[in-house]
């Protein structure tokens, strides 16, 4: 065998396993985002999205209904809502996000929000942090199915034992078109924190 012909075998066999490796994280994904744990814990915890001057964007609110649904379910007894501001806000994702679960409800005690975090990276880290001072270690995750996979690493390597349970609706899940589309931008998310351990900043869901 030529040194040109081994080369190119040896060429083949790491671009096929570059492609397995990337479709078996893509599946993962996919098949992160169709389970449903609701165990019980110290905390669900909410992942921010955009807000509008207080008001939640469909997405972000799409996520905090759920919790709210799981809340009433017994599942935690305190939500904690996470999520910083863009230049120029008056209010972070955390307060938007607390100020919603309140007027639905929810006692004031059973509400906590982290007003820290431009990505999902930061935001879990600064959530570890909160978690370790109150002595909390369990949480269930509420964000969108294609990024739960990655908000559960993310989550675990901050220090907490997470679970997810991803919404079920909103414009993340409306269409076969969009799912495609997010979980070939997650994938690319995911595969460059656990190569990297860095997160990216994006459209919900992404950063």
């Amino acid at each position: 065998m030529g040194v040109r012909s081994l080369l190119a075998r040896v060429v083949g066999a790491g671009v096929l396993a570059t492609v397995l490796f990337v479709a078996s994280t893509a599946l993962a994904i996919w098949w992160t985002a169709r389970q449903d744990a609701r165990p019980q814990s110290d905390a669900i915890v909410v992942l921010g999205s955009a807000q509008y001057n207080g008001v939640p964007s469909s997405i972000f609110e799409a996520r905090l209904e759920h919790a709210l649904r799981l809340h009433e379910q017994g599942v935690a007894p305190v939500i904690v809502t996470v999520g910083g501001k863009a230049a120029g806000d008056q209010f972070t994702e955390a307060e938007a996000g607390r100020d919603y679960l309140a007027r639905a409800g929810v006692p004031a005690e059973a509400l906590l929000a982290v007003p820290e975090g431009v990505d999902t990276l930061e935001s879990m880290r600064v959530v570890g942090t909160a978690f370790a001072e109150r002595g909390w270690e369990t949480a269930v995750l509420v964000t969108d199915p294609w990024h739960a996979m990655r908000a559960e690493r993310m989550a675990e390597d901050a220090g907490m034992e997470a679970e997810s349970s991803p919404t079920r609706q909103g414009p993340a899940v409306q269409t076969r078109a969009t799912q495609v589309r997010y979980i070939l931008r997650e994938t690319a998310a995911y595969l460059l924190y656990r190569v990297t351990g860095e997160s990216v900043a994006g459209a919900p869901g992404i950063g």
